[in-house]
């Protein structure tokens, strides 16, 4: 049995107390990520935010804001050393868990089309694309585009 499958993974609501953690995560995976004060603006709009933990440890994280009944992926990242195990997927099944919770009938996200390995779990779970956001993300040479994904919500698998 491997030691992450020993270890106790729990997904816990977001708050103040994680954010040194999660800026010290986010700086290492984006090369333009999110500030203190974009977390602290979900959290105090009320969106849906988690962290993924294992044995104590911060590994992941995601952003859901909910707009009638459709959810909206904000962010979701997973710690780069713990990139690979799963983590990615266990946030994405959550956050689809919780967006139907809270009534929504579709999840939506953009996404990099550069970042294939997002694309690959996306495509895992059944997000289809449905559009393109031209210069949608900073680039260190100018604006990438964004790909736009839905996901239908009904049985969270996989």
């Amino acid at each position: 049995m491997s030691a992450v499958l020993a270890t106790h993974i729990e997904m816990l609501p977001m708050n103040v107390r994680d954010l040194d953690e999660i800026i010290a995560i986010e700086d290492t995976v984006y090369p333009f990520p999110w500030t203190r004060g974009n977390f602290s603006d979900s959290l105090a709009a009320g969106y849906s935010s988690w962290v993924c933990r294992v044995g104590g440890e911060l590994v992941g994280y995601m952003v859901v804001m909910m707009a009638v009944d459709e959810a909206h992926l904000l962010n979701i990242s997973v710690d780069q050393r713990r990139q690979g195990m799963g983590f990615g997927a266990r946030l994405l099944r959550h956050a689809m868990r919780v967006a139907k919770t809270l009534g929504a009938r579709t999840l939506l996200l953009e996404v990099r089309p550069s970042n294939t390995r997002a694309l690959e779990l996306y495509r895992h779970f059944g997000f289809v694309r449905i559009g393109v956001r031209k210069g949608y993300y900073p680039a260190a040479e100018g604006r990438e585009d964004a790909m736009v994904l839905v996901h239908t919500l009904g049985e969270v698998c996989a």
